[in-house]
């Protein structure tokens, strides 16, 4: 069985792809550049260089495959416009989705994000929760969401849709801040430090994913997947440290003054192309909550996290060790 994984340079496509392989499947990668892929020589990789907005490149992608995860994603930089968001989040899910009915795709999974469901106010949040996305990246995530069921609702698509919490876990660079956080001498912590910080080690997620390809139960269904344990901020701070034998010592500092901050500097850096010293989304990071039920994918899939907060933790802090980084 062939499999297409788009996504497969970044951190949950690279995990994924090289479980499929481990499982004997065959996977086929869409790249923008065969330089970025850090899976080994594998004799059944097979990598295709192209863009999921480039409309030729995805059918040839796509055609042959038995399955499609899409996990193909745009994080924010400075050099980024909202029209790339959307090219990548909406119209590359366009692509895909209709070059998977075109060549008779068995089942499709998609990759979206919890955070279409923005700051939760009355956690835990579920998949029927309202959407209340709060930047570009997340408006268009749920656009390209919305858009792919549609269209596979239209078509007889066998979709899923897979809505992970914040991923974590050996290889992850975009939690390290996190950690860098969590074990300087004194901790500083935008707002009150109470807000919830849902994680799911990247094993665990790789497994839903797998799932939702695979169980019947799946098709036309939003699952949630995250980890067990649900800490507020302060306490998984806490934890960090602990497991890294530093002080836990916490300032808390007033939120305001950063996201005006933040605002600004994004108003200013951005159209000029300079990476801005501070994000409103980074200071979200410290106030919105993110809390999730993750019964359903549980109840239908038979979904079971194996990674609790310590173990999950501790293998993340020791692998940054490894590596020079903490």
């Amino acid at each position: 069985m062939k499999i297409l994984v788009t996504g497969g340079t970044g951190f949950t496509g690279h995990n994924l792809s090289k479980r499929l392989l481990q499982d004997g499947y065959q996977v086929r990668l869409l790249v923008r550049s065969k330089k970025r892929v850090i899976l080994d020589p594998h004799p059944a990789l097979e990598i295709h260089e192209g863009d999921i907005r480039d409309r030729l490149a995805v059918d040839k992608a796509v055609e042959g495959v038995v399955k499609v995860f899409n996990i193909a994603a745009m994080f924010r930089t400075a050099a980024s416009v909202d029209q790339d968001y959307w090219d990548i989040h909406v119209e590359g899910v366009r692509h895909l989705v209709e070059a998977a009915v075109r060549h008779r795709v068995e089942r499709f999974v998609h990759c979206s994000t919890v955070g279409v469901h923005g700051d939760v106010k009355v956690p835990p949040a579920n998949e029927e929760s309202p959407f209340a996305p709060a930047d570009i990246y997340q408006r268009t995530k749920l656009e390209g969401e919305l858009l792919a069921r549609e269209l596979a609702a239209k078509n007889g698509l066998a979709l899923s849709v897979v809505r992970p919490t914040a991923i974590y876990g050996p290889g992850d660079m975009r939690l390290l801040k996190l950690f860098k956080l969590a074990v300087k001498k004194v901790t500083p912590v935008i707002g009150t430090g109470k807000i919830y910080y849902h994680m799911v080690y990247i094993d665990d997620l790789v497994q839903g994913f797998i799932l939702a390809s695979e169980r019947a139960e799946a098709i036309g269904q939003v699952f949630i997947v995250g980890g067990d344990e649900n800490m507020i901020l302060d306490d998984l701070l806490s934890t960090i440290a602990k497991i890294t034998g530093r002080p836990d010592t916490k300032i808390h500092i007033p939120a305001r003054p950063f996201q005006l901050a933040g605002s600004l500097c994004e108003k200013i850096c951005i159209p000029l192309g300079i990476e801005p010293p501070i994000y409103r989304r980074r200071v979200d990071f410290f106030t919105k909550s993110r809390s999730f039920d993750i019964s359903k994918v549980k109840r239908l899939l038979g979904y079971a996290p194996k990674y609790g907060l310590q173990k999950g933790l501790s293998r993340t802090a020791q692998w940054y060790k490894e590596q020079g980084l903490l």
